[in-house]
C-alpha cells in the first residue's frame, strides 16, 4: 500500500521541475543493493520495471497515530505490499500490477553472505521472502515467478505513505457500501471522502470488511492509488517548483531505493512523462487460479494461474498494454450518477416495501423504483407500525448482509439495521428522506479465470 507513495513522486517529476531546484534531494534517499551479485537473470523488455514494496515499518510513528490509527503490535518486518509498476518505453502509460502478499512462491536457492551458509529452493510466501533475506530475495523471487527483469527497486514504510497524503492535501475516495474494519478502525459511510494521511493508511490496510480479504484490499489500493494520482496531476504542486521540492523531500525522507535511481533518473522520467494522466494508468491484480492453496509448514496460500500470469507479464515485457483504449462515446454521457457496483444480483434479492411516513402513496412509489432497478420485490407494499420515520431503513437477517449491502447501495442514505431471524426477505421501511428514485446497480463479476481484470485510472467506482 505504501507503493503508492513513491510512484507518486515520479509523476510529480512531470512538471520538469530544474536539476538545481531538485539537487541535494540524493542524499534524502537511503540505499540499498537488491541486485548485487545476481546472476542468471531474465532478459530485458522494452520500458522500465520498477518493484515497490510497503513494509510494515513504524518506528517513526508517533504514540499517538499509533493508537488513533491503530498500529500498535510488533512489526513482522515483511512485506505488506508488494507491487510492480512498468513504464512504457514512449513513458506515457503506467502499468501497476499487484502481487499477493500471500501468493504461493518458491524461494530460488541462495548463500546468505554474512553466513557463508547454503539455503537450499523452498516454498514460502511471497511476503515473507524479504523477512528471510531482505531486499535481494525479493527481488530475486520476484523476477522468479514473473520471468520479467527488475529494473530499480523502491521501498516504503507507514510515515511515509502518510505524509505523502497530507502533503498533497489529501486523496478522494468514494465507496458504495459501508466499509467498516475493526482491525484497523476505518469507518466510512457510503459516499466520497477526502482522506488525510492516517485515514488513508486504515483504508489501504483494511483486510476484514468482507470475504474478499487481501484480494479486496487490493482493488481498494489500487483504486487509492489512480486517485492519488489525479491529486498529484491536478493540484498545484506541478506549477509550484519549490513546492514541488519540499513535497519530494518530505516523502523521499522515508524511502529506500536502489544505488541507481537517483536525482538525475527521477528527472530525466519526470520530463519524460509531462503529458502522463490518471488515464494513461492502469492497474491489475495478478491472476489467482487456486484460492487457500495448502502448503504444509506455511498455511493457505494464492497460487497464481500459471497461464494468465504468464500472459501478463508478457504484456509487460513487450511494452503492450494490458487494456485497450476506450472507443469514442457515440452520445452524450447519461446523466446522473453511474451504476452503484454490488456484491449480490438484484434479481436474487427479495424485498418486502412498507411505509414509515404519513404520506400516502410513497412505498408504491418505492416498491415501482426498485422493481425499476431490477430488485425482487413483491408489489405488496404495507404500511409500518411507525409512520414518522426519517431516514430510509434496510431490514435484514445477518445471513443475508450482502444482500442487504446490496439494496442499501441502491438506496444512498438507508440506514442499515440487522433483524437476526427476519428470514431472507429483506424489508425497506420507506422515510421522509426518499425522492421518488433509487440508485442504478450493477453486479461485480469477477473476472474470468485466468483473465486479468484491469482497471483504468480516469475510471470512477463509486
Amino acid at each position: 500500500m505504501r507503493a503508492v507513495t513513491t510512484l507518486s513522486v515520479v509523476v510529480l517529476a512531470s512538471a520538469g521541475i530544474g536539476h538545481s531546484v531538485m539537487a541535494g534531494l540524493d542524499a534524502d534517499i537511503a540505499r540499498v543493493d537488491p541486485f548485487k551479485d545476481m546472476k542468471n537473470r531474465p532478459a530485458a523488455g522494452h520500458g522500465m520495471n520498477v518493484l515497490l514494496v510497503g513494509t510494515d515499518g513504524r518506528d517513526k510513528i508517533t504514540e499517538r497515530e499509533r493508537r488513533k490509527y491503530r498500529l500498535g503490535g510488533a512489526p513482522c518486518h515483511c512485506t505488506d505490499t508488494i507491487m510492480i509498476v512498468h513504464i512504457s518505453a514512449d513513458r506515457e502509460r503506467a502499468t501497476v500490477v499487484s502481487l499477493p502478499r500471500d501468493s504461493y512462491a518458491e524461494i530460488p536457492a541462495r548463500v546468505d553472505e554474512t553466513t557463508h551458509r547454503t539455503y537450499p529452493a523452498h516454498p514460502i510466501k511471497l511476503n515473507a521472502a524479504y523477512a528471510e533475506g531482505g531486499p535481494q530475495l525479493t527481488v530475486r523471487t520476484v523476477e522468479d515467478m514473473t520471468h520479467l527483469k527488475i529494473d530499480h527497486y523502491l521501498e516504503v514504510d507507514f510515515i511515509t505513505f502518510m505524509r505523502t497524503v497530507d502533503v498533497l492535501g489529501g486523496v478522494q475516495v468514494c465507496t458504495a457500501l459501508p466499509l467498516k474494519d475493526s482491525y484497523t478502525g476505518l469507518n466510512l459511510s457510503p459516499g466520497t471522502h477526502t482522506l488525510g494521511g492516517g485515514q488513508a493508511l486504515q483504508y489501504v490496510r483494511a483486510r476484514h470488511i468482507d470475504a474478499a480479504s487481501d484480494l479486496g484490499r487490493m482493488k481498494r489500493q489500487q483504486r487509492f492509488l489512480a486517485s492519488l494520482v489525479e491529486r498529484a496531476t491536478s493540484s498545484g504542486v506541478l506549477l509550484n517548483p519549490i513546492r514541488f521540492r519540499d513535497v519530494t523531500r518530505a516523502v523521499l525522507g522515508s524511502v529506500r531505493a536502489d544505488t541507481g535511481f537517483g536525482t538525475d533518473e527521477l528527472l530525466d522520467l519526470g520530463r519524460a512523462m509531462r503529458n502522463f494522466s490518471p488515464s494513461s494508468s492502469e492497474f491489475t491484480t495478478v491472476p489467482i487460479g487456486q484460492l487457500a492453496y495448502p502448503v504444509k509448514g506455511i498455511g493457505s496460500t494464492l497460487k497464481w494461474d500459471r497461464a494468465g500470469s504468464d500472459r501478463l507479464f508478457r504484456s509487460l515485457r513487450d511494452d503492450r498494454p494490458l487494456a485497450p483504449a476506450p472507443a469514442p462515446a457515440a452520445s452524450p454521457k447519461p446523466q446522473g450518477p453511474p451504476p452503484a457496483t454490488v456484491e449480490v444480483a438484484p434479481a436474487t434479492i427479495r424485498v418486502q416495501v412498507e411505509n414509515g411516513t404519513a404520506t400516502a402513496g410513497v412505498a408504491r412509489r418505492m416498491d415501482a423504483a426498485l422493481a425499476a432497478t431490477g430488485f425482487a420485490t413483491n408489489h405488496r407494499p404495507v404500511t409500518a407500525a411507525h409512520r414518522d420515520l426519517k431516514r430510509t431503513v434496510v431490514s435484514f437477517d445477518p445471513r443475508w448482509d450482502r444482500s442487504a449491502r446490496s439494496l442499501a447501495a441502491a438506496l444512498p442514505g438507508s440506514e442499515l439495521r440487522a433483524v437476526p431471524g427476519l428470514g431472507p426477505v429483506l424489508r425497506v421501511t420507506v422515510g421522509a428522506d426518499f425522492k421518488g428514485a433509487v440508485r442504478k446497480v450493477r453486479v461485480d463479476e469477477p473476472a474470468p479465470q485466468g483473465a486479468a481484470a484491469v482497471i483504468r485510472g480516469d475510471e470512477k467506482v463509486c
